[in-house]
């Protein structure tokens, strides 16, 4: 059996790519099985891969507002830990770099079989080569986006919420520092309150234990609703963005920026600070060598796989290294090919088992039982 096996040149030239993920699922790739048949004139079409990242970044935001007696913080509640201004603050507290394959239209391949071949090929839904005489995997070529995490209580205080328990007095009066002491004398009265219904020495004590647990939470509310009033609120959120990069060359790209009062926003949004992704060859994809130390050549019509090269990933923020890491690519290494014999012998015809994120050779062998057509 004879398969002769031709590139197909499609499309332009490879430009860097950086994509907002906004896929809330993970894209799980279907894979198909491709043999020679009369329809496709025994011809198998499949591709080469391009790696791309998947870069995960997650953020802690804090938001801080003053309340509007910070200054007799240390007066009535017994700490000068107040929050004195409103701020914002955002801070990156993880970085994940997850490469996989995307189908490179420039690459395409045909493989030529003659009628009555058993060979077949496995493929993704982009026809990205995965395999041959043996069933893919399926592939998640684009895992899901972790979900924005928010880590603030249900019971979070709101600004001004202390104005709901206090008094005429209270809102008739000029001065700040009289309306200081007023709300300590409320806070007093909570907070003894709290320490009846614990002790059981309250007037009005409630009936079971639920009672008494939605009364005490209420207090407690309460008193955080107060004490904000003298130390203001800090609220916290984890908030996650994934992003995608195709890179083509070395170089630096910025991913995004990242702003202390608006937080992910676009890279040409130049309120926020850059993240930048540097991209470094590190070493290059050698082609493979026989026994005596030569260099193997491509075998006539190839089956035509890659060797990946590797390069180092750093991300930065100003003079912070977020994630720094050695990866291998499709697109910094070199095509070679395995000799077609291994694949149509008709005695112990081999299978062969592709990485999907850079196309390197996996895994060969002698074809099991299972995987004959």
């Amino acid at each position: 059996m004879t398969m002769t096996l031709r590139r197909i040149i499609l499309g332009g030239a490879l430009a860097a790519a950086v994509l907002p993920v906004m896929t809330p699922q993970a894209a799980a790739q279907q894979t198909r099985l491709l043999t020679a048949e009369k329809h496709n004139e025994y011809g198998l079409v499949y591709s080469l891969p391009l790696t791309a990242l998947r870069i995960e970044v997650e953020a802690r935001h804090e938001s801080r507002k003053a309340g509007p007696y910070w200054q007799y913080a240390k007066k009535y509640v017994g700490t000068d830990r107040a929050v004195t201004h409103d701020s914002e603050s955002w801070t990156i507290t993880r970085v994940t770099v997850t490469p996989y394959g995307v189908s490179d239209n420039s690459r395409q391949y045909l493989m030529q079989l003659k009628p009555g071949a058993t060979t077949y090929i496995g493929v993704g839904d982009d026809g990205m080569l995965l395999s041959i005489n043996r069933r893919p995997e399926p592939i998640n070529t684009l895992p899901a986006a972790a979900p924005a995490r928010n880590d603030v209580t249900a019971d979070r205080i709101a600004p001004g919420e202390y104005l709901q328990y206090v008094n005429e007095d209270f809102i008739a009066s000029q001065s700040s520092a009289k309306q200081a002491s007023m709300l300590a004398e409320t806070l007093m009265e909570i907070r003894d309150a709290k320490v009846s219904l614990t002790r059981g020495t309250a007037d009005s004590m409630p009936k079971d234990g639920r009672q008494l647990e939605l009364m005490l939470n209420s207090l407690a509310h309460q008193e955080a609703a107060m004490t904000s009033a003298f130390l203001g609120i800090t609220d916290v959120e984890t908030v996650t963005r994934t992003y995608t990069f195709l890179p083509d060359a070395e170089g630096n790209s910025v991913l995004f920026r990242l702003s202390d009062f608006a937080g992910f926003v676009d890279a040409d949004d130049y309120s926020g600070a850059a993240v930048r992704v540097n991209i470094r060859t590190t070493d290059p994809a050698q082609l493979p060598v026989d026994a005596k130390g030569e260099t193997k050549k491509v075998p006539k019509d190839a089956v035509m796989y890659c060797i990946p090269g590797s390069a180092q990933v750093t991300l930065t923020l100003d003079d912070a290294i977020l994630y720094d890491g050695e990866l291998d690519f499709a697109q910094f290494g070199m095509e070679f090919g395995l000799n077609p014999i291994l694949f149509t012998d008709k005695k112990s015809p081999s299978y062969a088992i592709f990485d999907p994120a850079t196309g390197a050779l996996k895994e060969i062998g002698v074809m099991r039982e299972e995987d004959m057509p």
